[in-house]
């Protein structure tokens, strides 16, 4: 599989306080990348760093083999990589569907795209991709009125409106009753293996994580501990003293 996303030695401070440090990762096209460590490691730093959130201190950031590092997100996501947050950027007042049709419209980048009337072809994909994610029901309901769980399953589909390339998840079950963790998880993976999208995930579930992902990078104190196959960095030590605060 080709490279799709490559991180190299990419260092980020914040005045004093380096949070990422000659950090290198890659993520192969048709792939499930996971990204893991203790709290404070640099994870969310890392995405904003490679979703366009704030400039990096160091190094480079290709994109399909464009470096991208100095470009902002709405130029990023407009090249197909785009990012979900821990806590969902949706409009409460919003119908579901609504939401789906700003989601197209601000990746288009024109305050002009926004007055226009949404094209029928616009909202039929929308239906389609709320069908998805299990919300077609949900369709005229105000988003605000969603289930946390729900509202995940609802951004996620924002985000598939922009037929990313690449999609930065962070912690995409965090929060989520239990009993919808299983089904969001299985529409990652068709996402992954019937939408052609790559997936970089943000997970604390460890169990989530280790079943799902085809690699797995682990972050401490800002700087790469670990990398490799789920079994290799379940059973690396240096990954074990991290999470129980030996590191």
């Amino acid at each position: 599989m080709s490279v799709l996303l490559d991180v190299q030695n990419v260092t980020k401070r914040f005045g004093g306080v380096v949070a990422n440090e000659r950090v290198s990762l890659t993520v192969r096209q048709g792939e499930i990348a996971g990204l893991i460590g203790p709290n404070g490691s640099g994870k969310t730093t890392l995405f904003g760093s490679v979703s366009g959130a704030h400039a990096v201190d160091g190094s480079d950031i290709l994109f399909k083999g464009h470096s991208i590092r100095h470009l902002r997100s709405a130029p990023i996501a407009r090249r197909g990589l785009l990012r979900t947050y821990q806590q969902t950027r949706i409009y409460d007042d919003m119908t579901c569907t609504e939401n789906m049709a700003i989601s197209a419209r601000e990746a288009q980048g024109s305050l002009l795209s926004l007055l226009r009337p949404v094209p029928p072809a616009t909202n039929a994909h929308a239906g389609d991709l709320l069908g998805f994610v299990g919300l077609y029901e949900k369709r005229g309901d105000k988003a605000g009125s969603l289930s946390f769980g729900q509202q995940k399953l609802l951004e996620f589909a924002m985000a598939l409106m922009n037929e990313p390339k690449l999609l930065l998840l962070d912690e995409p079950t965090a929060g989520i009753n239990p009993t919808l963790i299983t089904g969001l998880i299985d529409r990652l993976r068709r996402a992954n293996t019937e939408l052609g999208v790559t997936l970089l995930v943000i997970e604390h579930n460890m169990r989530v994580i280790m079943n799902r992902a085809h690699r797995i990078t682990c972050l401490a104190h800002g700087r790469v501990l670990a990398e490799g196959a789920p079994e290799e960095v379940r059973e690396d030590k240096r990954v074990l003293d991290a999470y129980l605060g030996v590191a």
